[in-house]
């Protein structure tokens, strides 16, 4: 009994403590400011065991057909390459104020299953989206393909690959609802320039 109430004691001072600290404003949320260490490895280690926990099951077909990795490389193009790089970039304005700082994925291929989980569902606490809201499966392994191939390519061989895959069909702007300000022509549209981190 003793003890039930020492630990019942110790909770309600954790949620006064977290409270107060949430309240006092002295945790820095710019994107400007690294974490905490104790924050970065907290995070980190969450993250790894619930991506680790999902893709336990995942099967990846096979990734070496190059009509699969064009596109890939065609869809990464238009919506990652602003975060993690494509070969010839060294930087851009967008990952230069991320924070973390994704993967630059022109350096590595990442695991396949982990590369599927991480495209369609995203990444809470970075800017990676969850883009299975708006691609299926087969293009999402598609981009995981051409992620096997990249960090052996040339500038010239992106540019070949992608040659055809600005303006491509599904990345022009989301209609407007109904009542609502109009969007813009598809050739005006900006592309999307988020990826995964």
């Amino acid at each position: 009994m003793r003890f039930i109430g020492a630990l019942i004691f110790w909770v309600i001072v954790a949620i006064i403590v977290f409270f107060a600290f949430a309240f006092s404003g002295i945790y820095q949320v710019g994107a400007d400011v690294p974490h905490w260490s104790v924050t970065r490895h907290a995070i980190g280690m969450v993250r790894e065991h619930a991506v680790d926990r999902r893709i336990a099951d995942i099967k990846p077909p096979p990734l070496d057909d190059p009509a699969l990795v064009k596109l890939g490389a065609e869809h990464y193009s238009e919506m990652c390459t602003g975060c993690h790089l494509a070969p010839g970039m060294g930087h851009s304005e967008l990952r230069d104020g991320l924070y973390p700082k994704p993967p630059n994925l022109t350096r590595f291929a990442p695991d396949p299953a982990e590369a599927f989980w991480i495209i369609k569902h995203g990444l809470k606490m970075t800017a990676m989206p969850a883009w299975g809201a708006t691609h299926d499966d087969h293009t999402i392994w598609a981009i995981v393909a051409y992620l096997q191939k990249q960090p052996r390519m040339s500038a010239d061989e992106f540019k070949s690959l992608t040659a055809s895959a600005s303006g491509m069909q599904g990345h022009e702007a989301v209609p407007a609802s109904a009542g609502s300000v109009p969007a813009p022509p598809a050739s005006t549209a900006p592309a999307s320039a988020s990826g995964m981190h």
